[in-house]
């Protein structure tokens, strides 16, 4: 193995911070580099004694300089909730925070990923999505910070590898649970775990039957990895679980799991929610030899597992 220096952006976050015990178990040094507005510390608390891993309270808006060899830019509040709560910032992070992160690929001749998002197809009208689908996205609502924002970096990634030769990889990421996520951070198989454990409503927007698609975090890792030392493929490719449920689907078996008494109560669907997300996945087989692994009634229980734990060190 070649140790490398590697800078993940947003790494105290939840899929960052499994990136930055991946790449400290294979043995590599990793920057971390987050400005904590949705990162947890306690996520990277595990990692501060160790020598080859370093923390940096930055936001990526603000320029960034130390030698690596690979970026894993995955630094953007990524629920609606979260990244509605500031737009601006939001934007800013996305735009802003890819154009620091070119500069510094570039000037170390680094390998640059950019984690980008299942949103840039907006609300589908057509499903499965595959990458050659250019979406149906509201560039004026109240998403658009987040989904414009992230189709704007895929655009500047791929001018710069267009016109410098940048070394880039682009994934789209779906629907991704599991432990260490952040108990509010307002994503559905949270929320409806957290409801349900607690014996609260369980919260269901529009009618039920819109549809996501739940991979779990390690499958998600392991292909992100699997990308970005690949070679001779940029993307952009989907990743995620093409296995589909329906809202009410999802809570029917976060109700079971869990033995709760928790009811059922409907709200209205948020503005330019999608009716639909599912990835056709097929490139990320074809290129990496990749599917996910674990179902989600296995990556339920597990998930399940850890906001019990948690819930009761904390409520």
């Amino acid at each position: 193995m070649n140790k490398k220096n590697i800078l993940i952006t947003g790494g105290a976050g939840f899929l960052g911070s499994y990136l930055c015990k991946r790449h400290l178990d294979a043995g590599h040094h990793v920057i971390c580099l987050d400005n904590l507005q949705t990162g947890n510390i306690n996520n990277i608390k595990p990692f501060m004694d160790n020598p080859e891993f370093e923390f940096v309270e930055q936001d990526v808006i603000d320029p960034f300089d130390a030698p690596v060899d690979q970026i894993f830019n995955f630094a953007c509040p990524a629920s609606p909730p979260l990244y509605q709560a500031d737009p601006i910032h939001t934007f800013r992070t996305s735009v802003e925070g890819i154009m620091n992160m070119v500069k510094l690929a570039k000037k170390y001749n680094a390998r640059l990923m950019q984690a980008s998002t299942s949103e840039v197809y907006g609300d589908p009208a057509m499903s499965p999505q595959v990458e050659s689908y250019w979406g149906n996205v509201n560039p004026i609502g109240i998403r658009s910070c987040y989904d414009e924002g992230k189709r704007s970096a895929e655009t500047l990634m791929m001018d710069y590898h267009r016109t410098e030769n940048l070394d880039i990889k682009i994934v789209r990421i779906f629907n991704t649970y599991g432990p260490s996520m952040n108990h509010d951070d307002g994503r559905v198989v949270s929320n409806f775990v957290v409801q349900a454990l607690r014996g609260e409503d369980i919260t269901i927007y529009g009618s039920g039957n819109q549809s996501r698609s739940f991979c779990f975090v390690e499958d998600l890792v392991d292909v992100i990895i699997s990308m970005m030392n690949s070679e001779d493929f940029i993307g952009p490719v989907n990743i995620g679980n093409p296995g589909e449920f329906t809202m009410l689907e999802l809570a029917d078996k976060v109700i079971a799991k869990t033995g709760s008494k928790s009811k059922k109560v409907f709200m209205d669907l948020p503005q330019d929610d999608p009716t639909q997300r599912c990835p056709d996945i097929s490139l990320a087989s074809e290129k990496l030899g990749w599917e996910p692994k674990v179902k989600l009634d296995e990556g339920l229980d597990k998930t399940i597992a850890y906001f019990d734990s948690w819930l009761q060190a904390n409520d």
